[in-house]
């Protein structure tokens, strides 16, 4: 009998979803409520799967269910399992209607408003039934998602940090953030930081990925960060403050260059220090891409060629 003959006698799919089921509800009886099915039919499932594993897969307690060592690594091969079948229906859905799909992208909201929108817009217009599901983040956060098979692809600035787990980095363009202002700020001429600390700013926290690098551009420059008037996570909030007039922000420059960019806004002739980061996608290895997926890179590579061959 060879490996898959014995894992198909000793496992079945429906015992497994039991078990991820269980693990995800808390309880045997929460997840019975949510299967849809009696308590009793889950605990032989558990009970079947334990037998052919020879090992203890829950540990049970007044306060619930909680997966042990040996069922934390069946359920982390499960999820892969699952998802590859969802993948395979939905790559069957779309070879048959290629006018329809769906697809979940974790993005920030700048690269939402700039390239993804744009290949949105293209995509949308030849395949007008497909679903894509934007989910926005920051980069840490967003390849946990990807990791744990709840998005297909990361569009984001990279991060040395996600090197060494197991994803695929494919780098599009290199891009700094720049000082921007609205086209009625009187800063148009060429300044230094330094002159602009004392500017009202609605900025990024600095305790986020992208507020950190602004505030480290301030100190290579030789000054502290400014004291904000707003912070905030909100871009169209930045947008509409910068509009005014009477704020500086920081954004990144493929924003201001791209034909979806706000008219109102400008970038101030000013090099921020050591705030050049790679954009790129990321993506499961050993993970094939669904033919929405690999279309919307596709289209993705053809927006941002402008950008790279910029650099």
């Amino acid at each position: 009998m060879n490996e898959i003959d014995r894992i198909e006698r000793r496992l079945k799919l429906h015992d497994m979803r039991v078990l991820m089921s269980v693990v995800q509800a808390g309880s045997m009886s929460k997840a019975a409520e949510r299967l849809g099915t009696a308590q009793p039919a889950l605990s032989r499932s558990i009970a079947e799967l334990e037998h052919a594993l020879g090992v203890r897969l829950l540990d049970r307690s007044p306060r619930g269910v909680e997966p042990t060592a040996y069922g934390r690594a069946l359920i982390k091969r499960g999820v892969a399992v699952f998802d590859e079948l969802r993948q395979g229906v939905k790559d069957i859905e779309f070879l048959a209607d290629p006018t329809a799909g769906e697809l979940r992208i974790g993005t920030t909201e700048s690269m939402a408003d700039g390239p993804v929108l744009a290949v949105i817009d293209r995509l949308s217009r030849q395949y007008p039934r497909i679903s894509v599901h934007l989910v926005m983040g920051y980069v840490e956060g967003l390849c946990d998602q990807l990791i744990e098979r709840k998005i297909e692809l990361v569009i984001i600035r990279i991060a040395k940090s996600i090197f060494d787990r197991q994803l695929a980095v494919e780098e599009l363009f290199d891009d700094p953030y720049v000082v921007a202002a609205g086209v009625q700020n009187p800063w148009t001429r060429r300044v230094q930081l330094a002159e602009l600390v004392k500017e009202r700013w609605v900025l990024l926290p600095f305790d986020s990925p992208a507020g950190s690098i602004m505030a480290q551009a301030f100190r290579a420059s030789g000054v502290e960060p400014p004291r904000a008037t707003v912070f905030t996570h909100s871009l169209n909030l930045r947008y509409k403050l910068l509009a005014t007039g009477r704020f500086l922000s920081s954004l990144p420059r493929f924003s201001l260059t791209l034909p979806s960019r706000p008219a109102s806004i400008k970038a101030l002739p000013l090099e921020l220090p050591g705030t050049r980061r790679p954009m790129g996608i990321i993506t499961l290895k050993g993970r094939t891409p669904s033919p929405l997926a690999q279309r919307f890179i596709e289209r993705l590579r053809g927006v941002v060629k402008p950008l790279r061959d910029a650099k």
